[in-house]
Protein backbone atom coordinates (compact mmCIF):
# COMPACT_ATOMS: atom_id res chain seq x y z
CA UNK A 1 0.00 0.00 0.00
CA UNK A 2 2.75 2.35 0.67
CA UNK A 3 4.49 2.05 -2.13
CA UNK A 4 0.93 2.59 -4.28
CA UNK A 5 0.79 6.00 -2.84
CA UNK A 6 4.60 6.95 -3.53
CA UNK A 7 3.86 6.19 -6.89
CA UNK A 8 0.82 8.28 -7.18
CA UNK A 9 2.69 10.73 -5.78
CA UNK A 10 5.37 10.42 -8.26
CA UNK A 11 3.38 10.37 -11.25
CA UNK A 12 1.66 13.69 -9.44
CA UNK A 13 5.11 15.10 -9.56
CA UNK A 14 5.65 13.90 -13.52
CA UNK A 15 2.59 15.37 -14.76
CA UNK A 16 3.25 18.45 -12.99
CA UNK A 17 7.10 19.22 -14.32
CA UNK A 18 6.32 17.68 -17.81
CA UNK A 19 2.71 17.81 -19.25
CA UNK A 20 3.01 21.82 -19.54
CA UNK A 21 6.16 21.51 -21.87
CA UNK A 22 3.60 19.53 -24.19
CA UNK A 23 1.77 22.34 -24.96
CA UNK A 24 1.82 23.59 -28.50
CA UNK A 25 2.15 27.38 -29.11
CA UNK A 26 -0.39 29.18 -31.42
CA UNK A 27 0.62 29.33 -35.05
CA UNK A 28 1.54 32.59 -36.44
CA UNK A 29 -1.38 35.22 -35.68
CA UNK A 30 0.18 38.51 -36.58
CA UNK A 31 2.08 39.06 -33.69
CA UNK A 32 5.57 40.08 -35.51
CA UNK A 33 6.00 40.29 -38.74
CA UNK A 34 7.29 37.26 -40.43
CA UNK A 35 10.55 36.77 -42.86
CA UNK A 36 8.91 38.38 -46.36
CA UNK A 37 9.87 35.49 -48.23
CA UNK A 38 10.13 32.18 -46.44
CA UNK A 39 7.33 31.95 -43.99
CA UNK A 40 5.04 33.66 -47.20
CA UNK A 41 5.41 30.10 -48.83
CA UNK A 42 6.71 27.42 -46.35
CA UNK A 43 7.37 25.26 -48.23
CA UNK A 44 7.68 26.13 -51.98
CA UNK A 45 6.64 22.27 -53.07
CA UNK A 46 3.91 21.34 -50.92
CA UNK A 47 -0.39 22.18 -51.17
CA UNK A 48 -2.55 21.82 -54.27
CA UNK A 49 -1.33 21.60 -57.95
CA UNK A 50 -2.50 23.78 -60.19
CA UNK A 51 -4.87 22.40 -63.01
CA UNK A 52 -4.71 24.51 -66.23
CA UNK A 53 -8.17 24.09 -66.88
CA UNK A 54 -8.75 26.48 -63.68
CA UNK A 55 -8.39 30.47 -62.42
CA UNK A 56 -7.29 30.57 -59.27
CA UNK A 57 -8.09 33.75 -57.07
CA UNK A 58 -5.13 33.89 -54.84
CA UNK A 59 -2.57 33.39 -57.32
CA UNK A 60 -4.10 34.81 -60.75
CA UNK A 61 -7.12 37.33 -60.20
CA UNK A 62 -6.05 38.97 -56.50
CA UNK A 63 -2.11 39.51 -57.23
CA UNK A 64 -3.90 40.88 -61.01
CA UNK A 65 -6.31 43.05 -59.26
CA UNK A 66 -3.97 44.50 -56.84
CA UNK A 67 -1.51 45.30 -59.12
CA UNK A 68 -3.52 46.82 -61.77
CA UNK A 69 -6.82 48.19 -59.40
CA UNK A 70 -5.73 48.52 -55.69
CA UNK A 71 -2.49 51.06 -55.99
CA UNK A 72 -2.97 54.42 -53.78
CA UNK A 73 -5.53 56.53 -55.16
CA UNK A 74 -7.87 54.20 -56.45
CA UNK A 75 -9.09 50.80 -55.00
CA UNK A 76 -6.67 49.93 -52.61
CA UNK A 77 -8.03 49.57 -48.47
CA UNK A 78 -6.99 53.63 -47.60
CA UNK A 79 -8.19 55.12 -51.10
CA UNK A 80 -11.31 52.74 -51.25
CA UNK A 81 -12.56 55.00 -54.78
CA UNK A 82 -16.26 54.97 -54.82
CA UNK A 83 -16.19 52.66 -52.15
CA UNK A 84 -14.41 49.63 -54.16
CA UNK A 85 -11.65 47.93 -51.99
CA UNK A 86 -10.02 44.62 -54.39
CA UNK A 87 -7.50 43.82 -51.53
CA UNK A 88 -9.10 40.47 -50.65
CA UNK A 89 -11.71 38.17 -51.07
CA UNK A 90 -14.30 39.23 -49.39
CA UNK A 91 -13.88 42.92 -50.69
CA UNK A 92 -14.00 41.69 -54.27
CA UNK A 93 -16.91 40.35 -54.13
CA UNK A 94 -18.86 42.69 -52.34
CA UNK A 95 -17.73 46.10 -53.24
CA UNK A 96 -16.65 44.82 -56.88
CA UNK A 97 -20.28 43.30 -56.95
CA UNK A 98 -19.33 39.86 -58.58
CA UNK A 99 -21.65 37.52 -59.43
CA UNK A 100 -21.02 34.10 -59.76
CA UNK A 101 -21.23 32.28 -62.73
CA UNK A 102 -22.22 35.88 -64.38
CA UNK A 103 -19.81 38.16 -65.87
CA UNK A 104 -22.54 39.86 -67.75
CA UNK A 105 -24.12 40.47 -64.39
CA UNK A 106 -20.69 41.68 -62.40
CA UNK A 107 -19.79 45.40 -61.73
CA UNK A 108 -15.92 44.20 -61.44
CA UNK A 109 -16.23 42.73 -65.38
CA UNK A 110 -18.21 45.33 -66.69
CA UNK A 111 -15.95 48.38 -66.10
CA UNK A 112 -13.07 46.42 -67.60
CA UNK A 113 -14.47 46.22 -70.99
CA UNK A 114 -15.83 49.78 -70.86
CA UNK A 115 -13.90 51.95 -73.62
CA UNK A 116 -15.37 54.78 -72.72
CA UNK A 117 -12.10 56.72 -70.69
CA UNK A 118 -14.08 58.12 -68.16
CA UNK A 119 -15.79 54.58 -66.98
CA UNK A 120 -13.00 52.17 -68.06
CA UNK A 121 -10.93 50.77 -64.93
CA UNK A 122 -7.85 51.23 -64.58
CA UNK A 123 -8.29 54.94 -65.48
CA UNK A 124 -6.11 56.23 -67.85
CA UNK A 125 -3.11 57.08 -67.92
CA UNK A 126 -2.85 53.68 -66.66
CA UNK A 127 -3.62 51.12 -69.74
CA UNK A 128 -6.37 49.19 -69.86
CA UNK A 129 -6.25 45.61 -69.20
CA UNK A 130 -4.68 43.20 -71.87
CA UNK A 131 -7.54 41.04 -74.06
CA UNK A 132 -5.56 37.65 -71.37
CA UNK A 133 -5.94 39.74 -68.25
CA UNK A 134 -10.01 40.68 -69.31
CA UNK A 135 -10.35 36.84 -70.19
CA UNK A 136 -8.61 35.36 -67.18
CA UNK A 137 -11.21 37.58 -64.75
CA UNK A 138 -14.12 36.41 -67.00
CA UNK A 139 -13.32 32.69 -66.93
CA UNK A 140 -13.02 33.24 -62.84
CA UNK A 141 -16.26 34.43 -62.68
CA UNK A 142 -17.58 31.63 -65.10
CA UNK A 143 -16.21 28.84 -62.81
CA UNK A 144 -18.06 30.60 -59.87
CA UNK A 145 -15.96 33.42 -58.33
CA UNK A 146 -14.22 31.31 -55.57
CA UNK A 147 -11.66 31.87 -53.31
CA UNK A 148 -9.40 29.36 -54.82
CA UNK A 149 -5.63 29.18 -54.56
CA UNK A 150 -2.78 25.93 -55.97
CA UNK A 151 1.07 26.13 -55.76
CA UNK A 152 2.77 25.81 -59.51
CA UNK A 153 5.63 24.55 -58.31
CA UNK A 154 3.63 21.53 -56.91
CA UNK A 155 5.90 18.53 -56.35
CA UNK A 156 9.33 21.02 -56.86
CA UNK A 157 10.64 24.24 -57.77
CA UNK A 158 12.28 24.17 -61.13
CA UNK A 159 14.81 27.16 -61.32
CA UNK A 160 16.26 25.52 -64.55
CA UNK A 161 15.41 27.32 -67.99
CA UNK A 162 13.86 30.28 -66.82
CA UNK A 163 12.94 32.79 -69.78
CA UNK A 164 11.07 36.04 -69.91
CA UNK A 165 8.70 34.20 -72.32
CA UNK A 166 7.82 31.44 -70.27
CA UNK A 167 7.75 32.89 -66.52
CA UNK A 168 9.13 36.58 -66.18
CA UNK A 169 7.02 38.24 -68.48
CA UNK A 170 3.84 36.44 -67.06
CA UNK A 171 4.95 37.64 -63.40
CA UNK A 172 5.71 41.20 -64.16
CA UNK A 173 1.88 41.55 -65.98
CA UNK A 174 0.44 40.14 -63.10
CA UNK A 175 2.32 42.02 -60.17
CA UNK A 176 3.97 44.85 -61.28
CA UNK A 177 2.77 46.61 -64.32
CA UNK A 178 -0.63 47.90 -62.73
CA UNK A 179 2.43 50.51 -61.14
CA UNK A 180 5.02 50.69 -63.41
CA UNK A 181 3.25 50.38 -66.82
CA UNK A 182 1.07 53.06 -68.79
CA UNK A 183 1.83 56.62 -69.61
CA UNK A 184 3.45 57.67 -66.16
CA UNK A 185 4.83 54.28 -64.33
CA UNK A 186 5.37 54.60 -60.35
CA UNK A 187 9.44 55.65 -60.42
CA UNK A 188 9.83 56.20 -63.85
CA UNK A 189 10.31 52.35 -64.10
CA UNK A 190 8.49 50.28 -66.96
CA UNK A 191 8.17 46.68 -66.85
CA UNK A 192 6.08 45.56 -69.97
CA UNK A 193 8.36 44.75 -72.06
CA UNK A 194 11.48 42.49 -72.39
CA UNK A 195 14.15 44.98 -72.49
CA UNK A 196 12.68 47.06 -69.71
CA UNK A 197 12.97 43.82 -67.27
CA UNK A 198 16.49 42.82 -68.50
CA UNK A 199 17.60 46.80 -67.81
CA UNK A 200 15.86 46.35 -64.26
CA UNK A 201 17.69 42.81 -63.69
CA UNK A 202 20.65 43.98 -64.67
CA UNK A 203 20.64 46.73 -62.45
CA UNK A 204 20.26 44.77 -59.55
CA UNK A 205 16.92 46.54 -58.92
CA UNK A 206 14.12 43.79 -60.06
CA UNK A 207 15.89 40.81 -57.37
CA UNK A 208 16.34 43.25 -54.77
CA UNK A 209 13.03 44.91 -54.14
CA UNK A 210 11.19 41.01 -55.02
CA UNK A 211 13.50 39.76 -52.56
CA UNK A 212 12.71 42.44 -50.13
CA UNK A 213 16.94 42.79 -50.00
CA UNK A 214 17.47 45.72 -47.31
CA UNK A 215 17.54 49.13 -49.01
CA UNK A 216 15.18 48.30 -51.51
CA UNK A 217 11.44 48.96 -51.57
CA UNK A 218 9.13 45.64 -50.78
CA UNK A 219 7.49 44.81 -53.72
CA UNK A 220 4.69 43.75 -54.96
CA UNK A 221 3.95 46.85 -53.11
CA UNK A 222 0.54 46.69 -51.31
CA UNK A 223 0.73 43.02 -52.24
CA UNK A 224 2.00 39.93 -50.47
CA UNK A 225 6.29 38.67 -50.72
CA UNK A 226 6.41 36.17 -54.11
CA UNK A 227 7.06 32.82 -52.68
CA UNK A 228 10.44 31.80 -52.20
CA UNK A 229 10.49 29.99 -55.19
CA UNK A 230 9.28 32.74 -57.51
CA UNK A 231 12.06 34.73 -55.93
CA UNK A 232 14.50 32.00 -56.99
CA UNK A 233 13.27 31.50 -60.63
CA UNK A 234 13.81 35.23 -61.18
CA UNK A 235 17.34 35.28 -59.38
CA UNK A 236 18.35 32.23 -61.65
CA UNK A 237 17.04 34.11 -64.74
CA UNK A 238 19.26 37.08 -63.94
CA UNK A 239 22.14 34.60 -63.16
CA UNK A 240 21.57 32.94 -66.24
CA UNK A 241 22.00 36.82 -68.03
CA UNK A 242 18.02 37.49 -68.31
CA UNK A 243 17.73 35.37 -71.68
CA UNK A 244 14.69 36.00 -73.43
Amino acid sequence: MRFFFVSLAFLGLFATLVLPACKHDPLFSGGGDPDPVDTLDPGTTTGWPCSPDSVYFEVQVLPLLISQCAMPGCHDAASHQDGVVLTTYQQVMATGKVKPFNPGGSDLYEVILETDPDKRMPRPPAAALTAEQKSLIRKWIEQGAKNTTCNENYGSCDTTNVTYTNYVGTLMSTYCTGCHGGANPSAGLRLTTYGEAKASGQSGKLYGVIARLPGYPAMPQGGAALSACAVSKVKNWVDKGMPE
